[in-house]
């Protein structure tokens, strides 16, 4: 586990799933031509799947109890 933690594996397992998920929903490449309308593309498809996965994030609220 240790050589994960040094190599920074984790970080590098997130990005491989989100880039995964993105590509799953959005597509495979990009439509776009000019780097201009890429990075507009990247960014609409960013907004879009970060809205999806908001609403099926939980709304949890943390409850306080009342000492006496």
């Amino acid at each position: 586990m240790k050589w994960q933690v040094t190599t920074g594996y984790g970080k590098s397992s997130l990005v491989a799933t989100a880039i995964g998920g993105y590509k799953s929903i959005i597509g495979p490449r990009l439509r776009a031509r000019s780097l201009g309308a890429q990075q507009t593309e990247v960014a609409i498809g960013c907004a879009a799947l970060n809205r999806m996965l908001a609403c099926a994030r939980p709304k949890s609220v943390r409850c306080v109890t009342a000492t006496a």
